[in-house]
């Protein structure tokens, strides 16, 4: 009884009603509207998943999920099972909505991440086979049809017969009979063909009188002539509509047969249409999915909206929504919420006992990210005026009632076998302005014993009250906590806010000022309160302050984070961009240097293959040599020098480039292009050319003047000698960390410029060996290369090639 009570208090029917504007069935609607509340945690759960699952669905442009075709055929399937016969139009509404269940559990089985979904029509029937033996005999319009049955489509052809037969007949007489005829038209009485005859003239056309029209001018005449036409036509009629009523009642069995399988599907329809109404409803909401928690974790609801008066301000033009803060510890058991008449206390009520049973029945709460709140088993109120003239109840007596009727509720939850001994009931308990309607100091008292009540049995009381002594529970119990609703001293209105661990205070004698009450009476008042009531007042008043200078810092705080999370995107989103463009660049370049070797390895083929086929002279060789070193100036990558316009300056550390250490500048001189270092404990001078700085930058120096060349004695002529073997820098090139495309470049170009040394002293290292096998394969196919082996141990083994020329 107070359970149903409370939902009356809540208005729960008006949140159903508006929960039944998103179904799309009948049955739907009829189920939102009596939308029954789940007794176990597990069923709520079950609920907010199947609304979860849709939620997704929905947001999916690409399914279209849509209840088209299903309609409710309950009342059909009770007739069917009664031996009854369905009409066509109900055997055409139970084939389509067997279509529609079937598309719907197509969309489910063919999506991922759906398993409650899955699960709820895993077991469901929808027959095709009778879908298509509805749709066989039955046409869109609900009528029977010609192919039903090879009788019915002979019937039907002999009907058609006669009646072509009979407007042939009248025809005639229309034409032959003219005069007599009131309008060249064939109509019909009854199953009765008939042609109107003017009063005066039935006798040109003896037949039988059917109907004559309000005047008495017009007779409608079925001529003698087409009589027994017409009662051949009307035994068609009886035998058409007999086997119709075959066919029907053959499907109608089928149905029977079938029907508990079919109340099975239209349940599972319904339910999926109430999960829809939820995810659509909680969308148009803007709501999240709650998540229940356990005892020891913190309620948790911020921005949350009285979901009635959300539907009031978009469709009733109402006011917009000032939504309330709730954080609530789990140690807290009583709130106590204080504060002037018509500031939201009643509506604070209200949204959390919606917010539980909205969570409690699957649908989402109109509340910010992240939704925390327990799973409360009962949700009990005494909420508004509940005087009775009839019942002789007073104010207080009303209250008292309801309150006792909770208490029983409470007791009985206390001793089910789901609670555990000496713990309080999962239960939410809303009291709206308790104690009052009696006397001051005993409905404080009552209040505060009550409570105290509520604290041990409840696992959550929330009440407002005008007592300024529940104020003070707080600070004798750690289970309570204050709550208050804001008011406004300048504007004398509330601001419907809900503050919290500050009490409300008092406002009656400043609301009395500011509109006019003598000061010498506002005086008096004040002398006969005390001064600790106004001192109270003002600590309250300070605690609000600095709480709105907090909130005010606060807001400017989650700006400065919005800026830095938007730069921080920003950011982000243009290193990304950097470095996929960096990596572009490295592909294309990589692109490019091995489209340059491939091109001037063909180049130097025809160098060496118009240097074998000409004469093998010294001179050609040399052209050979030149024309090679143009290729490799114009084709192996252009090294860049870095513009430098770097100083050294004493006290500065640089590096030696040539000794590879850090030293300290001593002197500069800036004319000789020379420093003086101390390197350990050495000094030494060095040049400009042989310092950088530790970033890597250079000196520019300057070019000195050449002295004149002196003219070298003519070159003697050279006496063969033998191939020297002693390696050199000449004969001698380092590719240690090349990859194998760079160093067949390098390769190339050194075989070019150690032609006239007979040997190619290669050093690759050993490592993995991948770079020996590269230059081995390379050597192979060199036309230059006789013969290529391995170094001697001493002079490197395996990590030096030896390549001897032809």
């Amino acid at each position: 009884m107070i359970y149903r009570e409370t939902l009356n208090l809540l208005e729960w029917e008006r949140l159903g009603q508006h929960l039944a504007t998103f179904t799309a069935t009948k049955m739907g609607a009829i189920a939102a509207r009596n939308l029954p509340i789940p007794t176990s945690l597990a069923d709520s759960k079950e609920l907010l998943a199947q609304t979860q699952e849709i939620y997704g669905l929905e947001q999916n442009l690409e399914i279209r999920w849509t209840f088209e075709g299903i309609t409710d055929v309950g009342d059909s399937l009770k007739r069917a099972t009664l031996k009854g016969i369905l009409s066509g139009k109900e055997l055409l509404n139970i084939a389509t909505t067997l279509a529609g269940m079937r598309r719907l559990r197509r969309i489910i089985d063919d999506c991922e991440e759906l398993p409650v979904l899955k699960e709820l029509v895993a077991d469901i029937r929808t027959y095709p086979e009778l879908e298509k033996a509805i749709h066989h005999c039955i046409n869109e319009a609900g009528k029977v049809t010609d192919r039903a049955s090879p009788k019915l489509e002979s019937i039907r052809h002999n009907l058609k017969e006669v009646r072509d037969r009979i407007y042939q007949k009248l025809q005639n007489i229309i034409q032959q009979k003219g005069g007599a005829i009131q309008e060249p038209v064939i109509t019909q009485r009854g199953d009765r063909f008939v042609i109107p005859v003017k009063a005066g003239q039935k006798e040109q056309i003896p037949g039988i009188t059917h109907d004559t029209s309000g005047t008495g001018g017009t007779f409608y005449i079925e001529p003698n002539s087409v009589v027994q036409m017409g009662n051949k036509r009307r035994q068609y009629l009886r035998q058409e509509e007999r086997e119709e009523e075959t066919i029907l009642r053959q499907l109608t069995e089928k149905i029977a047969e079938v029907a508990e399988d079919l109340e099975y599907l239209l349940a599972i329809a319904m339910v999926l249409d109430l999960a829809t109404a939820r995810a659509r409803y909680s969308f148009w909401l803007g709501a999240n999915p709650p998540r229940f928690i356990q005892d020891k974790e913190t309620i948790t609801l911020r921005q949350l909206h009285h979901p009635l008066l959300v539907w009031q301000e978009k469709h009733e033009q109402g006011s917009p929504v000032i939504p309330i803060n709730v954080q609530i510890k789990p140690d807290i058991r009583v709130i106590a919420i204080t504060g002037p008449n018509t500031g939201g206390k009643t509506v604070t009520l209200k949204t959390l006992g919606l917010a539980a049973l909205m969570a409690k029945v699957g649908l989402f709460v109109p509340a910010k990210e992240p939704v925390e709140i327990p799973w409360f088993e009962k949700i009990l109120a005494d909420i508004g005026d509940e005087q009775s003239i009839e019942q002789n109840l007073s104010t207080f007596s009303g209250h008292i009632r309801r309150i006792v009727r909770i208490l029983e509720a409470l007791e009985q939850a206390t001793l089910s076998p789901e609670t555990l001994p000496h713990s309080p009931s999962p239960s939410l308990i809303l009291l709206d302005e308790v104690g009052a309607g009696t006397d001051p100091a005993e409905g404080s008292a009552l209040a505060m014993a009550l409570l105290n009540r509520l604290a041990d049995q409840a696992r959550l009381t929330i009440a407002t009250t005008h007592y300024g002594e529940l104020k003070a529970l707080k600070y004798e119990d750690s289970r309570f906590e204050n709550a208050s609703v804001e008011f406004d001293d300048r504007t004398l209105s509330p601001t419907y806010r809900l503050l919290w661990g500050i009490p409300g205070r008092s406002n009656a004698l400043s609301i009395a000022q500011r509109l006019g009450l003598d000061v010498d009476v506002i005086d008096e008042a004040k002398t006969r309160i005390g001064g600790l009531s106004q001192d109270v007042n003002d600590v309250i008043a300070g605690l609000e302050a600095q709480r709105r200078k907090q909130e005010e810092k606060a807001q400017e705080a989650q700006k400065l984070l919005q800026q830095t999370e938007k730069f921080y995107g920003e950011v982000t989103q243009k290193a990304t961009a950097l470095q996929e463009r960096e990596q572009d660049l490295k592909r294309y370049q990589e692109l490019e240097v091995q489209k340059a070797i491939a091109d001037a390895k063909e180049e130097i083929a025809k160098v060496i293959r118009n240097l074998q086929k000409g004469n093998k002279s010294s001179q050609n060789a040399q052209k050979a040599t030149e024309a090679i070193n143009n290729i490799s100036q114009r084709q192996l990558p252009k090294k860049v020098k870095p513009k430098v316009s770097y100083q050294p300056k004493v006290g500065e550390k640089i590096r030696l480039s040539n000794l590879g250490q850090t030293a300290e500048v001593l002197e500069v001189s800036a004319e000789d292009e020379e420093v003086m270092v101390r390197f350990g404990l050495m000094k030494m001078t060095v040049a400009f050319r042989d310092i950088e700085s530790l970033d890597g930058q250079k000196i520019e120096t300057k070019v000195k003047e050449k002295k004149q060349a002196v003219t070298p004695p003519p070159p003697q002529p050279s006496k063969p000698k033998d191939v020297p073997t002693i390696r050199t820098s000449k004969n001698t090139i380092d590719i240690r960390g090349s990859r194998v495309a760079e160093a067949e470049a390098d390769l190339e170009n050194a075989i070019a410029q150690a032609t006239d040394s007979g040997i190619l002293w290669i050093i690759h290292g050993k490592g993995t060996g991948k770079l020996r096998q590269g230059v081995h394969e390379f050597l192979k196919r060199h036309p230059q290369i006789a013969k290529f082996e391995l170094a001697p141990q001493k002079e490197g083994g395996s990590g030096v090639t030896l390549a001897h020329f032809k």
